[in-house]
């Protein structure tokens, strides 16, 4: 199958909530994000360990099998698609150039990230009287912001955010509405029963 081209008025009409075609391709991002997520979030804390020494030697992503899903990505999916997309297509319609378009909401991205990270912090994340925070502690990294948000962590967080809204949610669903009904409710079910699977695989103790 050849890849749609990029254009305009590719990237626009695909935020329709009140259609099942909108939903099934949100799912299905959904399940594949939150163990895909798992996977990269490897090679991200090799990085993040080897510049800022900041990845605890304990921490999970070390020890989880392939198959444990990790939510915040399936989550931050859904979030993009709510408020990052609908952003994009406006900003598609009304720029000339699509490269606006992806700059502009790019830098929405960001600020929307860094200020969920600060409001889930201040709610959260609060230190206690010896100043240790319970979660992450990003107080004493260049750029951390009220040392809750990290500006490095909220653009990458955009980076993805810009792959997810320009490219991975738009081909999902350009993808699908090419198959058969019958077809893409099939790889709907295949998905969604895969994902189910993994979380059995991860939560119930089979010993």
């Amino acid at each position: 199958m050849r890849l749609p081209k990029i254009t305009k008025n590719f990237e626009i009409g695909y935020f329709a909530p009140f259609t099942w075609q909108f939903w099934r391709a949100l799912i299905i991002c959904f399940c594949v994000l939150n163990i895909v997520g798992h996977w990269l979030e490897i090679p991200y804390c090799l990085a993040m360990d080897a510049l800022f020494d900041i990845v605890a030697d304990d921490y999970d992503v070390w020890t989880d099998p392939w198959y444990h899903p990790y939510w915040v990505y399936g989550s931050g999916a859904a979030v993009m698609t709510f408020l990052i997309e609908p952003f994009k297509e406006h900003m598609s319609a009304r720029r000339k150039a699509l490269w606006g378009a992806v700059l502009e909401s790019f830098v929405y991205a960001v600020i929307l990230s860094m200020l969920l990270e600060l409001i889930i912090g201040w709610m959260v994340n609060q230190p206690d009287e010896l100043g240790v925070y319970p979660y992450w502690d990003n107080s004493q990294l260049p750029l951390n912001i009220f040392g809750q948000a990290w500006l490095v962590n909220d653009i990458f967080i955009g980076l993805v955010a810009m792959l997810y809204v320009w490219l991975i949610f738009p081909f999902t669903c350009d993808g699908l509405s090419k198959l058969r009904p019958t077809i893409a409710n099939g790889i709907f079910g295949f998905v969604v029963g895969g994902f189910i699977a993994c979380c059995l695989l991860a939560y119930i103790p089979w010993h």
